[in-house]
């Protein structure tokens, strides 16, 4: 009995590649009629690699030359800041005044209790 056998095997190790060889395997996977799948069956390397090889070439980095992204810009205008609006009420002496904004007014006299009026701000700011 004579039976054939084929053995399919790996390059045990770490292999260098060119810039050339890689091109070449790129080539061959993403070419007119290019074949991921068969681009790693004949030169005996991962998909992984190429996927990465192709980033690489996109980004420049491949030819060892790395491509600044472009710059970007944005337009800017300068207008004049908002006006102030009038206070509504004449101020009082000894009263303090405070709107928050959303809109609501507090008015408390010199007296008031810190701890307090700061319970209260922070309710009426939520």
């Amino acid at each position: 009995m004579s039976s054939r056998i084929e053995v399919v095997s790996r390059v045990s190790g770490r292999r260098r590649w060119t810039v050339e060889e890689k091109l070449a395997v790129l080539r061959d996977a993403f070419g007119p009629d290019g074949c991921v799948r068969t681009a790693c069956e004949r030169h005996d390397v991962g998909s992984g690699s190429i996927y990465t090889w192709r980033r690489q070439a996109m980004s420049g980095e491949l030819a060892g030359v790395r491509k600044l992204p472009d710059p970007a810009f944005a337009e800017v205008q300068i207008s004049e800041p908002p006006a102030l609006p009038a206070p509504i009420a004449p101020l009082v002496p000894g009263l303090i005044g405070i709107e928050l904004p959303s809109g609501i007014k507090v008015t408390v006299d010199a007296a008031v209790d810190v701890e307090a009026l700061s319970r209260v701000i922070g309710a009426l700011a939520r």
